[in-house]
């Protein structure tokens, strides 16, 4: 599928902002006044930064408010109503901290429950999703939340946890494309089955279904080289995981911390690049991109 800047953004942002709310709630690390304020107006700039990115892939941003109403049937409106209810808890929570030097635990306990819900709901948007098989799999909500408890740990300061979750996270990374690399194949998705045709010999399309491009192809259709995919793949891994952990294991510096958590956001966004770059939607078997 073709990679958005936009989607990337939102679920870069939004994965590790919601972290960090996550971390907040447990009253981790253990802040009031100016402090407080300062960690819990990162994890909204994060956040909210995500989720209005998301709207700018939309053809009228301004119908995003529609969404709310099809909590039902949507995980993008359960995302939405999610979202809003964790940052209004979360609101009222860092309120007490910062205002009031007073933590109360049972609002930051909700919140950081919502801040997970929140994380869930946006990797079910993608996981629900027959037409891409590389993405309808458990693994998918485990990789978003794994990597949004690992990212806000690390901006939280938590480094034990961090040291824990970063190479989780970056294991379920692994499983991840293991499984989505064979998805589609195993799928039993192709042509003969599209059609319905395969009883009676191979299916195959015997000329383009039309001589130009078109809105199916430019959204849905996207190829990556192995090579290419194979290089991003080993950069994410180094930049989002393997150094962070390298420079928590160092002696502390403010520095050094900084670094760690800039690797890990750049690894995070090669890895949600190739998660929309490398999907394969079924739609291109009419196009003839995969014949199985």
């Amino acid at each position: 599928m073709h990679p958005a800047p936009s989607v990337i953004v939102f679920t870069t942002l939004s994965g590790l902002g919601f972290g960090l709310l996550f971390w907040l709630g447990l009253g981790l690390p253990a802040v009031t006044g100016w402090t407080a304020f300062a960690f819990f107006a990162i994890a909204y700039l994060l956040a909210v930064g995500g989720l209005m990115a998301s709207t700018f892939h939309l053809g009228r941003p301004e119908r995003a408010l529609k969404a709310f109403t099809q909590w039902r049937s949507s995980w993008l409106s359960r995302e939405g109503w999610a979202s809003v209810a964790t940052l209004l808890v979360m609101a009222l929570f860092g309120a007490g901290l910062v205002f009031a030097d007073a933590s109360w635990q049972p609002l930051g306990l909700l919140g950081a429950a919502l801040a997970l819900a929140t994380v869930f709901a946006t990797s079910m948007i993608y996981a629900q999703l027959r037409t891409v098989p590389r993405w309808k799999t458990p693994l998918t909500p485990a990789l978003y939340l794994s990597i949004s408890l690992a990212g806000g740990a690390l901006l939280a300061g938590q480094v034990a946890m961090a040291l824990v979750l970063l190479p989780v996270a970056a294991v379920m990374q692994v499983l991840w494309w293991a499984r989505g690399d064979r998805a589609l194949s195993e799928s039993g998705t192709n042509l003969a089955t599209a059609t319905g045709l395969g009883s009676i010999g191979a299916v195959r399309a015997f000329e383009p279904p039309h001589t130009g491009t078109n809105y199916l192809l430019r959204e849905f259709v996207h190829e990556v080289g192995r090579k290419h995919a194979q290089k991003l793949r080993i950069l994410s891994l180094v930049l989002g995981y393997a150094l962070p952990v390298v420079l928590l294991l160092l002696p502390f510096t403010h520095v050094f911390a900084l670094v760690a958590v800039l690797s890990h956001l750049a690894g995070v966004a090669a890895s949600r690049w190739l998660f929309f770059a490398e999907a394969e939607h079924v739609v291109g078997l009419y196009y003839g991109k995969r014949a199985a």
